[in-house]
């Protein structure tokens, strides 16, 4: 496609998948902070870096603060789930233009369609998790593979995505997609308020006993609701509680997939939190209180992550007393 790919959102996500693309042949036109545009530039270009694969060096990119001029083939919403209505509301999008959402949580492909009724907007997910780990440099953490909604709008770009190594899942239930993705992220909150990396977080009993609180919760939910989240991992969703509680030794073992990130890797929940950016909770954790609340049910342990990570200056915590917390 020579057709130009506008990232909406140069953060990590925006940038890995945009450089990626960009690395592979395709036009891409970065929509981002001038910040990061300048951290770039004095680093001498954007370099991306991969647990599975080889780096890739971009001397210079197309950057923008608002929209370039001209038509996008497609477009990459990839915003803090916060943004994502004002973000498309200034954008000024022709007809059936496809905009593919690559952010987490369940309900932005919604949003976005609300605000850009003229687009096509599919939902997608990114399984990986990708870290800003210096002046311009980006890191690929951990593995997965690209999803989206299977429509005709996304035929033309499939070997482009190929090209880069980022092969998109094409998926005709993103929904069922997204919560079992969400259920995942619902350690990214744990992970915020442990201040540790991703690995050594995991391997914690009680961090991990944390997680496993919140993945039962929301699967009661869940059930409540009716949706049967996809299988994202070797274990069906339902087993993932009784995994988070095993002894270490056996749940690195039997968790050695989910383990298949380096020393790294870390949430982009506590990236923002240590940046004292809003985070993304109230589309992960609050997502399932409101799943809860549209079904009469109570997620209090959801709730209490909701509170805890929206505080003005939320601090790291304790294992054994957020443990104690979430019990209660």
């Amino acid at each position: 496609m020579n057709a130009p790919i506008w990232v909406l959102g140069a953060g990590a996500i925006g940038l890995f998948v945009g450089g990626r693309l960009a690395a592979a042949g395709a036009d891409v036109h970065f929509i981002g902070r001038a910040r990061l545009r300048d951290e770039i530039a004095q680093a001498g270009g954007l370099l991306l870096t991969d647990l599975e694969g080889p780096e890739h060096r971009l001397a210079a990119l197309q950057w923008h603060e608002a929209a370039p001029p001209g038509v996008p083939g497609l477009v990459l919403l990839c915003v803090k789930s916060g943004a994502t209505a004002s973000a498309l509301a200034d954008l000024a999008l022709p007809s059936g233009t496809p905009v593919l959402s690559l952010q987490n949580g369940v309900d932005n492909a919604r949003l976005a369609q609300q605000a850009a009724p003229q687009a096509r907007v599919l939902a997608g997910m990114v399984p990986f998790n990708v870290a800003h780990v210096g002046p311009g440099h980006w890191h690929r953490g951990s593995s997965g593979q690209l999803a989206a909604q299977e429509d005709a709008a996304l035929q033309p770009w499939l070997a482009l995505f190929e090209r880069a190594a980022l092969p998109l899942q094409l998926h005709r239930d993103m929904s069922a997609v997204q919560w079992a993705k969400l259920l995942l992220n619902l350690n990214n909150p744990v992970n915020a308020l442990s201040g540790l990396p991703l690995r050594a977080q995991l391997l914690d009993a009680d961090w991990r006993a944390c997680t496993a609180a919140l993945m039962a919760e929301a699967l009661q939910v869940l059930r409540a609701a009716g949706i049967r989240p996809a299988r994202l991992t070797p274990l069906p969703p339902g087993w993932l509680p009784a995994l988070m509680r095993l002894p270490t030794p056996l749940f690195e073992r039997l968790a050695a997939r989910m383990l298949r990130i380096d020393a790294q890797a870390r949430s982009s929940m506590a990236d923002d939190l240590a940046a004292g950016r809003p985070t993304e909770i109230d589309a992960l954790c609050g997502a399932v209180l409101r799943l809860a609340q549209a079904q009469g049910l109570q997620a209090p342990r959801q709730r209490l992550m909701v509170e805890l990570l929206s505080a003005p200056r939320p601090q790291p915590l304790n294992a054994q007393a957020l443990r104690q917390r979430l019990r209660a």
